[in-house]
């Protein structure tokens, strides 16, 4: 599965006050993996962007005078993004913004080539998921960075590539865990050495052959520990649930 991690960055807050992009940034997951692809541009919005905005990102009207107009960058972009699942921390603001720049690019080439995103590429709200995953908790990507431990302190000022960069660190955190159960894997290595000529032997132990190494106290004082806090960061752990259930010689699991 290809996913876009993605942030932009504004003049203002809401486009239909004539608000514009100034920067996208994006990177790409394959298979919930960072490939090191990525998107990055600054846009010239053809206006003057708030001051209370430059406070927020530091991008200056004067950074922006010679960089490119969205109509220049436009391909490109939907290029990188289409057809893929945007992994966005409020999602709406974001792509309201991208469907306004595509709107004002209908009206100057007069014919409907790029967006709405929605119609070409799944949407995921980090925002919203954090909510349904924290209710009552904060959820800004500052909050979630600390819960989940995410170092942001390259984060002095928001930035599109870098908060994308957190973002996925941040979501592949939240969303943690095996994404499938399969013996594919075992199957595909199986079939390769067969085909190779190679034949499996599977090996039978005599039973109390392994050596069993208990942990320390200092082991299992880490351990727990580290239960705490995913219990913190997670609202529950796993752990818990297997610990309670019986094991097969009817002794409950360490």
């Amino acid at each position: 599965m290809r996913q876009i991690v993605l942030d932009t960055e504004t003049t203002g807050i809401d486009p239909r006050e004539g608000h514009r992009l100034i920067e996208i940034g994006a990177v790409e997951l394959v298979n919930r993996r960072l490939t090191g692809n990525t998107y990055h541009q600054y846009i010239n919005p053809q206006r003057e962007v708030e001051a209370e905005a430059i406070g927020v990102h530091g991008i200056t009207n004067e950074f922006l005078v010679d960089k490119p107009v969205f109509a220049e960058v436009a391909d490109a972009f939907w290029e990188f993004v289409r057809g893929a699942e945007l992994v966005i921390h409020n999602a709406a603001f974001d792509v309201g913004f991208i469907d306004h720049e595509f709107t004002l690019l209908l009206s100057t080439r007069g014919e409907p080539r790029l967006g709405p995103v929605a119609e070409h590429c799944r949407i995921l709200d980090t925002l919203q998921l954090a909510r349904e995953r924290h209710p009552g908790q904060r959820n800004s990507l500052d909050a979630l960075c600390k819960r989940y431990e995410i170092d942001n302190g390259r984060r002095v000022l928001h930035g599109a590539l870098l908060d994308a960069e957190i973002l996925a660190d941040v979501y592949l955190a939240m969303t943690g865990g095996q994404t499938a159960l399969s013996l594919d894997a075992e199957e595909r290595s199986n079939s390769q050495a067969m085909a190779s000529g190679l034949s499996i032997r599977r090996m039978t132990l005599p039973a109390g052959s392994l050596r069993v190494l208990r942990p320390g106290d200092d082991e299992l004082a880490a351990h727990q520990a580290k239960l705490e806090q995913i219990r913190q960061a997670a609202g529950s752990c796993q752990w818990d649930a297997l610990a309670s259930q019986p094991q097969g010689n009817g002794d409950a699991a360490p």
